[in-house]
């Protein structure tokens, strides 16, 4: 069945997430995930990737 209209959200009018939240987020997927791969990927679908262009400080 396809979506309904009002079941489509544009990416703009979604809100980020505060950092100590991703990162708690982080934390629970990479408990969870069977393997590196899988982390990445989950990471990748909840939209809580880790920034590319941190450094380590």
């Amino acid at each position: 069945m396809p979506p309904k209209t009002t079941d489509v959200v544009e990416e703009e009018d979604l809100d980020t997430l505060a950092d100590e939240t991703a990162l708690a987020a982080r934390r629970v997927v990479a408990a969870y995930a069977t393997d590196a791969e899988e982390c990445v990927m989950l990471f990748n679908m909840l939209g809580i990737a880790p920034e590319d262009d941190v450094e380590n400080d």
